[in-house]
């Protein structure tokens, strides 16, 4: 399923101008959490417990990622960040020659204009390094040779703003419409369409644009470089203000005497983004952090100053810094070098060398601590109870990046500090009754000068003050005591385990080395470094052996810092009223200035831009954009090598797959055992679980033990329909990894857990309660999309019902119900979780699914039985009747209302009820809804960030959704409007070919070894057969015009009275949605 959260097909160019923002990416790039991706969860959902498995089930990426222990949390990856990717694609690389070994590559014989200054072999990543410079204008080329067929190409700019206008993350949304070589609206989207990208985006940051592409395909990887290259060298938006005003801002009207208001899909996402308290945290924190350097503003733009931004401006900033003389290029993968040098020089060699100044001043340090008191939008909040406060201490921590076994020694102290829930600063805050959950990053070292942060949400005002005083107190204490042996083996093994398994689950290995690289490079610092840990490593590791590496750190970095800033951020329930009415009257002081013939051309060029957007390229024009041919298409579907078998009772499913003597196990029993009525407490009780120690040892001790001896595991819910049966397949699912040698510690280790985890600590539960709480309305707020999602599976189906109640509103609904029993009924929550236990923790329709090679297997093999032999052969109470059918959420139209100045619209129907049967042609057709009708209705004339739609092939459930739209009715009248649009369509040939492709660029999806096991596994619990694959893929690739026409037909189910629609919004969109459309009989649930 394609509930994106940021960086999508749907949702272009992910805003990572916050560190918050650009740390989940990482988590989500070093796979720290056991998770399902790209078939329903956003990313940074913590469990897949929501998730519904898609078509993808039907080719190739069902999910990704092996898990990680939570107690390995994303510090583990905090050394280096990288930024998450999208989806993946068909990967069939092309050699030119006969293949040479990495260390023994020469530099190309032609080197197109270029000069060599250094080439290096960097052993961990097997990989030949040489660093280029182009003669005539002084790019700059990093060229990384090794075996990876996933191609990884990109450039960067050093683009530091000087006020909040937005300007580089407007620019980097429209350089990507349109080029000189490419002269349609929007070259991107034709890619999304036609390409088998692995990752196709752009991204923001504080001080620097990136555009990075990847692909498995050599012929398509060429394709997107060409593209992309033209389209920051040659971009029409700084000759076409129309892109400018499409992707920034312009005043919109409609009629003479309709309203005047605002417009732009990133004025619309800042506003989004705007109304997510940690977001202002965030941007709070960086600001005052760095009051007299670049970091001061707001790269990705403040609504309230957007407006401010001129044409002219924007293409001076353009002229300015979008520049070979400013880039910094990026190879990596299997192609040719003299190839890559060759397709560079054709676009460098027009430029001459210029002097460009993009250097990020330092920030001075300051001489005192310092101190900022804001304010965030907040609702009514729950009857009686009060709005709470962010409270976050912060500090800059050095005069520029760290040299390497520096950095190495702080991400260690970093995750010393809070990369586990037995870390001591994280472990007093969390268990202080202080607030209800963490805020601040932790490290954050992708900037110039690295930071540290730290701090509690959901704070009584009263108990302000004890948070800081816990953070002095505690940092103090550990500065005295140090970290015990036992720690640091922990920290040890965590990091060095992630470092070498490289595991980056779906995204391009070469993206997470390119921003790893551009942390050095960026900063004209060695780009090579960061790209070493081996050396750095062992050094570290001798010093530890011998010297107190991390107290001196505390006490440089922490205790005598005086560059510290604590953000106090409290509830202003007027505040979004306020801002409303600012910019009401500012355009409306705009609109007083106007004369009648200056207000009729307002409203002209308003019809202008509509029509601009609304036209589609002609045919002739898309032809520009280079595409694959059909033919290029393997039509056989790959399967995943799969052994099945049975341990005992337990289903084995092997996969013997090269994963470096590495084993990716997931252990999974029947959900259906647990009642009905005890579901929602699951992901607690999974939570409670890995909390509070053992029966053997204590909590600290265990989160050691499994840091120390194994790659980590977690514990989790999945539910998903099956297609063609009311049967819903509904788990519990423990994931783990770890070496061969440490397979029976790991699965130890699991037994433990499950068998003799302690569930009596009442104070430790409550926390879990209010985090888990504090999470969920935060996923309300700024991931309404999904929320809308959930409901409407909910009223259609079981399996969506069981989703809602594990991680939905109605999850929230009982977390606050949760928070006051555990006051009242302590025991009785006690013993409904043991009651969980019972029933759940069973050997009956149990399923065991192992991925690793041979050797692996078979050395593992004894381990794996001595665990599932320690398990009851059938649970005490376990349930043994279906779940009824009608296990549903009344089906009807819903409003849920949160403090939010942007709207996520859903609306949606069940297509197999309606009489569908599934037809591969259906992806096709869902794909370029995605990218046409859509796409530019609801996103490009509608001023949402995403529009798109949602098949379930598994359920049947057909959603339209969107994403940060400052639309209601609006988008629900242009979800209706598509049934006409496929009715209508005339596609030719080209374009249909271009849809296919990128269908099965989505169907054939690059995956690590962890995810084929992973993919295999969920095909077996959906019974998704190889030859149903197969037949699925040839309805792809004979998809004709016809089909469209007749899911056209289809869809008449998504516009009937049936269809219901579920949105997100603010009381006020709530209120005029319901007078505008009296017929549709909204219920109005207020969350927050």
């Amino acid at each position: 399923r394609t509930r994106p959260s940021l960086d999508t097909t749907v949702l272009r160019s992910p805003n990572l101008t916050t560190a918050p923002a650009r740390r989940a990416l990482v988590a989500a790039l070093h796979s720290v959490r056991a998770r399902v991706v790209s078939i329903g969860i956003p990313s940074g959902t913590p469990s897949p417990q929501s998730t519904h498995a898609s078509f993808a089930a039907m080719s190739a990426s069902c999910v990704a990622p092996a898990a990680v222990s939570a107690s390995a949390a994303s510090r583990a990856a905090s050394l280096r960040r990288a930024p998450n990717a999208r989806r993946l694609s068909t990967c069939r690389a092309v050699a030119a020659h006969a293949p040479i070994a990495p260390n023994e590559m020469k530099p190309p014989a032609n080197l197109h204009g270029f000069k060599l200054v250094r080439e290096e072999y960097v052993q961990e990543y097997d990989a030949k390094v040489f660093l280029f410079e182009h003669l005539k204008t002084g790019a700059e080329v990093m060229s990384l040779s090794n075996d990876d067929e996933n191609k990884t190409f990109g450039v960067t700019f050093r683009t530091p703003p000087e006020n909040s206008t937005g300007i580089p993350h407007i620019l980097e949304h429209s350089v990507l419409c349109g080029s000189r070589k490419y002269p349609i609206k929007e070259p991107f989207v034709e890619l999304i369409k036609g390409s088998l990208n692995t990752f196709l985006n752009a991204m923001t940051y504080p001080d620097r644009t990136c555009y990075p592409v990847a692909s498995c395909n050599l012929r398509d990887f060429k394709n997107l470089v060409d593209v992309y290259l033209d389209a920051v060298f040659h971009p029409r938006c700084v000759t076409n203000e129309k892109t400018f005003l499409q992707e920034g801002w312009h005043y919109e009207l409609d009629s003479p005497e309709g309203e005047m208001t605002f417009k732009g899909v990133v004025f619309n996402e800042m506003k989004g983004v705007y109304s997510s308290p940690e977001s202002v945290l965030a941007r709070e924190a960086q600001q005052a952090l760095f009051p007299d350097n670049t970091y001061g503003v707001d790269s990705g733009g403040d609504p309230r100053v957007i407006p401010d931004l001129s044409f002219d401006e924007f293409k001076e900033f353009h002229r300015k810094f979008y520049h070979p003389s400013n880039a910094r290029l990026w190879f990596y993968g299997d192609d040719d070098v003299g190839e890559r040098l060759e397709i560079l020089d054709g676009f460098l060699s027009e430029f001459d060398r210029e002097q460009v100044t993009s250097q990020v001043a330092t920030q001075p340090f300051f001489t005192e601590p310092k101190r900022v008191v804001a304010s965030y939008v907040a609702g009514e909040g729950e009857e009686g109870e009060e709005q709470k406060s962010f409270v976050q201490v912060n500090w800059l921590l050095n005069d520029g990046p760290f040299d390497q076994e520096t950095a190495l020694a702080v991400g260690f102290l970093d995750n010393l500090l809070m990369g586990s829930p037995a870390a001591p600063l994280r472990m007093a805050l969390e268990e202080s009754g202080l607030g209800e959950a963490i805020v601040g990053w932790g490290l954050e070292d992708e900037l110039r000068q690295p930071t540290f942060a730290i701090g509690l949400k959901g704070v009584a005002s009263a108990d302000v003050a004890k948070v800081e005083a816990l953070i002095e107190a505690t940092i103090a204490q550990i500065a005295k005591d140090g970290f015990t042996q036992a720690a640091i083996d922990s920290s040890v093994n965590t990091i060095e385990f992630s470092m070498r398994e490289n595991n980056t689950g779906s995204f391009p290995r070469g993206l997470s080395l390119m921003l790893r690289s551009l942390s050095a490079w960026l900063y004209d610092g060695d780009p090579v470094m960061p790209l070493r840990f081996e050396e750095p490593l062992a050094q570290l590791k001798a010093r530890m052996a011998s010297e107190d590496v991390f107290t001196p750190l505390i006490k440089k970095l922490l205790i005598d810092n005086k560059h510290c800033v604590t953000i106090e951020l409290n509830p202003d329930k007027t505040m979004a009223k306020t801002q409303d009415d600012e910019e009401k009257a500012r355009i409306a002081k705009y609109r007083a200035g106007l004369s009648p013939a200056e207000i009729e051309n307002v409203v002209a060029e308003t019809l202008e831009l509509k029509k601009l957007q609304e036209t589609p390229d002609s045919p002739e024009a898309l032809s520009c954009v280079p595409t694959l041919l059909v033919s290029d298409i393997a039509r056989e579907a790959k399967s995943i090598p799969t052994d099945v078998s049975t341990i005992g009772p337990t289903k084995l499913l092997t996969h013997d797959i090269a994963t470096s003597e590495i084993l990716y196990a997931e252990h999974l029993m029947d959900l259906h055992a647990v009642p009905m009525e005890l579901i929602p407490l699951v992901p607690l009780w999974c939570r409670a679980m890995q909390r509070m120690g053992t029966s053997k040892r204590d909590f600290v001790e265990f989160d050691q033990t499994i840091g120390a001896t194994t790659g980590g595991f977690s514990l989790s819910p999945f539910a998903s329909s099956i297609r063609g049966t009311d049967d819903v397949a509904a788990y519990l699912v423990l994931r783990g990894k770890s070496t061969a040698a440490q397979a029976g510690a790991l699965h130890d280790l699991m037994g433990e857990m499950l068998l003799e985890a302690r569930l009596d600590d009442r104070a430790v539960f409550k926390q879990l309660v209010d985090e888990s709480r504090a999470g969920a309305e935060s996923r309300v707020q700024s991931g309404g999309h999904s929320v809308a999602a959930g409901r409407l599976d909910a009223m259609d189906n079981v399996a969506g019902y069981v989703n809602e109640q594990l991680g939905g509103l109605a999850q929230l609904d009982y977390l606050k119900k949760l928070a006051k029993r555990v006051e009242t009924d302590w025991d009785g929550v006690v013993a409904d979780m043991e009651t969980i236990r019972a029933a759940v923790v069973q050997r009956a329709g149990s399923v065991t699914n192992l991925t690793a090679d041979a050797k692996t297997l078979e050395s593992t093999a004894g381990a794996v039985e001595t665990f599932l032999n320690s398990l009851p052969a059938t649970g005490v109470g376990a349930v043994t009747t279906p779940w009824p059918t009608t296990l549903l959420l009344p089906s009807q139209n819903e409003l849920i209302t949160v403090p939010t100045q942007v709207n996520y619209v859903g609306k949606g129907a069940n297509l197999y009820k309606a009489g569908y049967d599934l037809h591969g042609s259906a992806y096709v057709i869902n794909k370029l809804l995605g990218t046409t009708w859509l796409w530019d209705r609801v996103r490009v004339v509608g001023g949402a960030y995403g529009g798109f739609s949602d098949f379930d092939s598994h359920s049947g459930m057909f959603s339209y959704l969107s994403y940060r739209d400052p639309n209601l009715m609006k988008t629900v009248a242009n979800y209706d409007a598509t049934v006409d649009y496929l009715k209508d369509l005339k596609i030719d040939d080209e374009e249909l070919t271009k849809s296919i492709i990128g269908t099965m660029g989505e169907l054939d999806s690059y995956q690590l070894p962890d995810a084929k096991g992973y993919t295999a596994l969920m095909r077996n619990l959906l019974k998704v057969e190889d030859s149903e694959r197969q037949q699925r893929r040839e309805e792809v690739l004979s998809t004709t015009e016809k089909d469209f026409a007749a899911f056209g037909e289809t869809l008449e189910a998504a516009r009937a009275p049936g269809a219901k629609v579920v949105a997100v919004c603010s009381p006020e969109a709530a209120a005029a949605a319901q007078k505008e459309r009296p017929d549709l009989d909204f219920k109005v649930t207020k969350v927050m």
